[in-house]
């Protein structure tokens, strides 16, 4: 079927962008709509079909087919448009879509069209605020458009204001959070916040497959119970810096924003196998600065919208030497907790949710290639493994990129609608199951420990350890628990209380949910 708009428009220049168009239009037979997932597949009546000119296509396009930033900085790119645009623009000086046409242009190349500006007429959004989510509006009196984009040239992402998005828009997660504290009272959601932000920690290790390291996890766990909602800016290069030797300690390597390339990826058969490039270094500074930029035209929207914007952003800029992805996930926290969503000192262990399961872990990953996959299916034949040169970091590095420029718009213009669907889903996870089950795990030992006091006396440690030790032997004294403790070999009674004390409390947790926590 012959198609129009954006496709119309990328066939008649020859650019291919990275990443999908949200909407994809052709003319057929009747109208009719496809969805697939969150992007959309329409086909419109010859009655709809554009002429096949710039003004007529792109009309059309920023007309029905979203906002595609990528694409138009590469069609925006190319010679023959910027004589285009200029007639266009005075042909129709008064006309919304030739003005929108004319200030993306401006703001995307820095450049300036052949054009006096627009004397009259009502102003125009730059983006369609039920469409998508928007910045602040700034009036652009040259162009009579309110630029309401939410990041800046250098970084802009994109949120499409679908289904899904309306719908974690609409999360209230200071709710779900009273909801929890209804349920199970304050004292014991309180208590649980050491363990939650140790749970926390401990989980965004095991997602860059580092478990088991406790000095690093609770350096984290401390870096998050420190930090989160502290700085004014977390996108600064210090403070990023301050958060990373935070949580690699003084014994890394290297500190600060990497000056060198870098890639993320795994090993197969002994060679290296990429998985996602990231920015050329120099490009890191500028794109942090859009990443604040965003936070601060998008203060007062949806905080789970900012939130997962800032995380994911920052992880496809992957501007550090180290510690990318835990800064990345932090991040979450740090926006929850400074737009007023998540008090103090409560951490949503968003990392245990992501590594609860197999198909957790999954959708994690799935997510990501979103971004990644596209990257590099169009620029595999563009790196390389070769000779080792020192960058001006001092890292010795032998991997090398040779579209950093090519790839800019896709780095710079990330869609995140996917994204902020999956941090949504995510967080209720975590409120509805993750933090309920700690609940009821303490619920449940607080349970054993009164029992246990009805004829034992000891500290609360002891109790834990006594505790622990029962279910971790199927319910069961062991012998190092004897040896331990003596008196439960020598009173037999006292240790079938125990057992049973044990027993009841965390069957009853169990009735009311899925705790099997040791």
């Amino acid at each position: 079927m012959p198609t129009i708009g954006y496709q119309w428009l990328a066939k008649a220049h020859d650019i291919d962008p990275v990443h999908p168009f949200a909407v994809q239009s052709t003319i057929g037979s009747s109208r009719t709509t496809l969805l697939e997932n969150d992007l959309r597949r329409e086909v419109y009546p010859e009655s709809y079909r554009p002429a096949e000119t710039l003004k007529d296509q792109l009309t059309f396009a920023l007309k029905h087919e979203e906002v595609h930033l990528e694409f138009l900085s590469r069609l925006f790119q190319r010679p023959a448009i910027k004589e285009a645009l200029t007639a266009w623009v005075h042909a129709e000086p008064t006309g919304a879509y030739a003005r929108r046409a004319g200030f993306l242009y401006e703001w995307l190349t820095g450049g300036q069209l052949d054009f006096a500006g627009v004397a009259r007429g009502n102003y125009v959004d730059a983006l369609d605020d039920k469409r998508y989510l928007t910045g602040a509006p700034i009036n652009n009196p040259r162009w009579r458009v309110r630029d309401n984009l939410p990041g800046n040239r250098d970084f802009c992402p994109i949120v499409r204001r679908t289904d899904a998005i309306r719908q974690a828009e609409a999360y209230d997660i200071a709710a779900k959070l009273v909801e929890l504290e209804d349920d199970y009272g304050v004292d014991l959601i309180l208590r649980s916040t050491v363990w939650l932000t140790v749970k926390e920690s401990r989980a965004s290790f095991q997602i860059e497959r580092e478990q088991g390291k406790e000095d690093r996890i609770r350096r984290f766990a401390a870096v998050m119970e420190r930090e989160c909602g502290r700085h004014d800016d977390p996108f600064a290069p210090g403070a990023l810096t301050s958060l990373q030797r935070g949580i690699l300690g003084e014994s890394a390597l290297r500190y600060g924003l990497r000056r060198s390339p870098v890639f993320v990826g795994h090993t197969s058969h002994y060679q290296p196998v990429v998985d996602y490039i990231a920015p050329h270094w120099d490009d890191t500074v500028p794109m942090l600065g859009g990443l604040s930029a965003f936070m601060s035209r998008t203060q007062g929207q949806a905080s789970l919208l900012r939130a997962a914007v800032a995380s994911f952003g920052f992880v496809y800029v992957h501007p550090m030497a180290d510690g990318n992805g835990r800064i990345s996930r932090f991040l979450i926290n740090d926006v929850l907790r400074r737009d007023g969503q998540v008090p103090a000192p409560i951490i949503l262990p968003v990392s245990a949710t992501i590594t609860h399961s197999t198909r957790n872990r999954a959708d994690y990953d799935r997510v990501l290639e979103r971004f990644s996959r596209p990257l590099l299916q169009r620029y595999n034949q563009h790196y390389r493994f070769a000779e080792s040169i020192e960058a001006e970091d001092g890292v010795i590095f032998n991997f090398h990129f040779d579209a950093y420029e090519g790839a800019r718009p896709a780095w710079a213009y990330p869609d995140l609608t996917a994204h902020v669907a999956y941090l949504a889903q995510v967080i209720d996870q975590t409120l509805s199951l993750e933090m309920r089950d700690e609940a009821r795990f303490l619920q449940a030992n607080e349970r054993a420990r009164q029992a246990i006091k009805q004829v034992l006396e000891a500290p609360d440690n002891d109790l834990d350890v006594i505790i622990r030790s029962v279910r971790e032997n199927g319910n069961r004294i062991s012998n190092k628990l004897i040896k331990r403790y003596p008196l439960l070999e020598q009173n037999p009674a006292l240790a079938e209380h125990i057992v049973v004390a044990v027993i009841e409390a965390f069957s009853h947790a169990l009735a009311s949910g899925h705790t099997e926590k040791n």
